[in-house]
């Protein structure tokens, strides 16, 4: 009964106030650009409030215009009938990579920022079903590693996200379209994740990608104390000791990543950082830093699959070795704020 309110909240009625939010937005347009130039002057940086007003319509335009698009998806599809086929996914994550080219583009341009990638190219990474695990941290990286995998490595992305995003309308229709979950990172008694994670990662093919972030969360310093106390009460004072070493980044939770790969027996491992923005961690760190004048740097390392343990337990010292040595690298290449 919760489910079917909450699915009646995001579709009927959140999803219909975004496009009247859209429109309601370009027909006072004037009048917004007239008090976003008054308050360039008062407000510190480089005319901040026309910035965050251009990219805020640009995704809600983003948003109304993907969501008639889908609703036309859904009625050439037979008013759904075919619309989780292969053919209707291959046009969804067409339109999904064509948007964030295009949204990309012009938040490069507005914020200021550049995307450094480091580690294999993508024509040096060999067709085959691959598993992503990314470092969670900083405003919008799941966002750039969508565009990275779409755009750069030509894979269609299997994602595990957090529930909450699901309130997005755009994203909560297009995910429950193609393979995707949207997960608690704190489940309900009884709820297994584990199993729902397998089934994601279960049957990928040649340009699939199945995407997760072990941590299940942004870093924050909370976080962080939060998850080492939660290895304690665990019983697990070992892996609470190395959790506390590392300062960047969040203690991994094994049971995911153990499930994709149990999954997908035959998937290569793509492990990735990235840092340039992890510092900003509220709303009020990204609008001190407007306009943001940053280099975001992404750094990719293929695992074979002969290099990953057999072992349940081998694989989750592997995996913590792995987030020991994307610490490591955060150290070393982290920009601190200013």
């Amino acid at each position: 009964m919760r489910r079917s309110l909450v699915w009646v909240l995001r579709r009927l009625v959140v999803a219909p106030a975004v496009i009247a939010l859209t429109v309601l937005m370009w027909v006072t347009l004037p009048g917004w650009l007239l008090v976003a130039a008054a308050l360039a002057p008062v407000l510190p940086g480089r005319w901040r409030a026309l910035r965050v007003l251009w990219l805020v319509l640009l995704y809600a335009t983003f948003e109304t215009l993907m969501l008639a698009v889908l609703l036309g998806l859904w009625l050439a599809s037979g008013f759904g009938w075919r619309i989780r086929s292969p053919y209707f996914a291959g046009i969804h994550y067409d339109l999904v990579q064509g948007t964030l080219i295009v949204f990309f583009r012009e938040a490069r341009r507005v914020l200021a920022l550049r995307i450094r990638t480091d580690g294999p190219h993508p024509s040096r990474v060999p067709d085959g079903p691959v598993l992503v695990m990314c470092r969670h941290a900083g405003p919008g990286d799941s966002f750039v590693l969508m565009y990275a995998l779409l755009h750069w490595y030509h894979r269609e992305p299997r994602v595990v996200l957090k529930n909450t995003l699901a309130w997005d309308p755009a994203i909560d229709v297009i995910l429950n379209r193609v393979p995707a979950r949207f997960i608690s990172p704190n489940p309900a008694a009884g709820e297994d994740l584990e199993s729902q994670i397998a089934s994601l990662a279960t049957g990928l093919d040649h340009n699939d990608a199945f995407v997760i972030f072990p941590e299940g969360g942004n870093f924050t310093a909370a976080r962080r104390d939060r998850a080492i106390a939660r290895l304690r009460r665990l019983g697990l004072e070992r892996m609470a000791v190395r959790a506390e070493e590392m300062v960047h980044v969040l203690a991994p939770r094994p049971g995911g990543v153990l499930a994709a790969l149990e999954a997908a027996p035959e998937a290569d491992v793509l492990m990735v950082a990235h840092t340039g923005l992890d510092h900003m961690l509220t709303v009020g760190d990204v609008w001190r830093e407007l306009p943001m004048d940053k280099q975001i740097t992404m750094r990719w390392w293929r695992v074979a699959r002969e290099e990953i343990p057999v072992d349940r337990e081998e694989r989750i010292e592997w995996l913590f070795n792995w987030w020991e040595h994307i610490d490591d690298w955060i150290e070393t290449n982290r920009v601190d704020a200013p």
